[in-house]
């Protein structure tokens, strides 16, 4: 992703906007309380989905499963990108 494009395409003056109006429906005292709120909420979620994550990978290898076979694919991803790359970079290039 590039610096300029932004999620969900909002660019600068929309999000400055967004920004503005939060500041007047909430006023500037609600605000640092609202950011440490959407941080702790934030935190959860990714410690949550480091817990599922983990909590797979653990009854994975109980069970036996080899969790490299997804290195092995994207090596082979790769490698057919490579491929690709080779057969099209003469023909863009003539275009």
């Amino acid at each position: 992703m590039q610096l300029a494009t932004l999620p969900l395409f909002i660019s600068g003056a929309e999000i400055g906007f967004i920004l503005f109006i939060v500041l007047l429906v909430f006023g500037a005292d609600k605000i640092p309380e609202i950011a440490r709120g959407l941080g702790k909420g934030m935190r959860q979620i990714k410690d949550a989905t480091n817990d599922i994550k983990s909590e797979i990978t653990k009854t994975a290898e109980k069970q036996g499963i080899d969790m490299d076979m997804t290195k092995d694919i994207k090596e082979q991803i790769d490698s057919v990108k490579e491929d690709i790359d080779e057969v099209t970079g003469s023909i863009k290039r003539k275009f």
